[in-house]
């Protein structure tokens, strides 16, 4: 059946649909060089030998047997893509938009440490993973398959989830897609999928949500420095933050929170008023409680644009 499945695909152009099909937005092309291999391939863009089964898969290497690569094949190597939330963006219509299926707003938040009921923070930085294409051989298990390609056989549900199998077996020529997350590009990566994509896939894809993932582990020393009362600490901390410009709304309804009693303990009240302004605009949950809230922080927000 799979001989029979591989001789179709091969006559009909199939095969040119597949590969096309599996294209993340930030896969690119790589043009095989002599003494280049699979492995040295995997090394260079991925920093792994190990990667070489994806770009095997990605380019469908192993169908009939194998195919070995030649001077001057074009091979393409899956990358991550990245996407900046945006107001009124949901899990749901991002999976529609991204991955095909808003039923697969599961695999997506939970890619991005989230969950497909709750709401994406705006201005946030996510992953989108890349759709693997892979043809299932005599003998392959979802268990297995999740093993090879996302380093867990416990992510078969994922599996079964995201190919709308509901439990049912698959025969042999069958096409699972498969949602990968790890694929951290090396410097050499990076700079070929900028080369390959030109202004629609930068050299700094996805360092906006490394940023904001650095910043929110190094939020609670910013809360520290305020209750410690290291208000110019406080206050060179949360700037240095801001100053990133990478800060999802969320964080930096939080920095200018901060901001707003380390400048209000230093008499610094134009600053002060700024960073409440910016505080609530950010978090319209924010409230000016006089039981949480001392009376100058009250009075240098109460002139602020963002009070009602």
């Amino acid at each position: 059946m799979l001989r029979a499945f591989v001789r179709r695909i091969l006559g009909t152009g199939l095969l040119a649909a597949l590969l096309t099909q599996s294209a993340g937005a930030n896969a690119f092309t790589h043009v095989v060089a002599p003494g280049d291999t699979l492995a040295s391939i995997a090394e260079r863009y991925y920093g792994k030998i190990q990667y070489e089964h994806i770009l095997v898969a990605a380019n469908l290497l192993d169908l009939e047997g194998g195919s070995s690569i030649v001077r001057g094949m074009r091979l393409e190597v899956p990358a991550l893509a990245h996407r900046t939330i945006q107001r009124g963006d949901t899990w749901e219509n991002l999976a529609a938009d991204l991955l095909g299926e808003k039923e697969r707003s599961d695999v997506l938040s939970l890619s991005n440490d989230s969950k497909p009921w709750l709401v994406p923070e705006e201005g946030a930085e996510i992953i989108v993973p890349y759709n693997l294409r892979v043809i299932v051989r005599q003998g392959d298990t979802l268990v297995g398959t999740a093993l090879k390609y996302m380093g867990d056989m416990n992510k078969a549900w994922v599996l079964d989830r995201y190919n709308k199998l509901d439990g049912r077996g698959f025969d042999p020529g069958t096409v699972l897609l498969i949602p990968l997350t790890d694929l951290p590009l090396t410097e050499a990566g990076r700079k070929a999928a900028a080369r390959a994509a030109g202004s629609a896939c930068s050299e700094t894809a996805g360092a906006v949500q490394k940023t904001q993932r650095r910043i929110a582990q190094e939020i609670p020393l910013l809360i520290a420095d305020v209750r410690a009362g290291r208000y110019v600490d406080a206050v060179a901390r949360g700037s240095r933050f801001i100053a990133t410009g990478a800060l999802a709304e969320s964080q930096l309804a939080v920095v200018h929170r901060q901001l707003v009693e380390a400048y209000v303990a230093l008499d610094a009240t134009g600053l002060a008023q700024t960073a409440c302004d910016e505080w609530r605009k950010r978090d319209p949950r924010a409230k000016l409680d006089p039981i949480e809230l001392s009376p100058k922080i009250l009075r240098a927000c109460s002139l602020t644009k963002a009070s009602p």
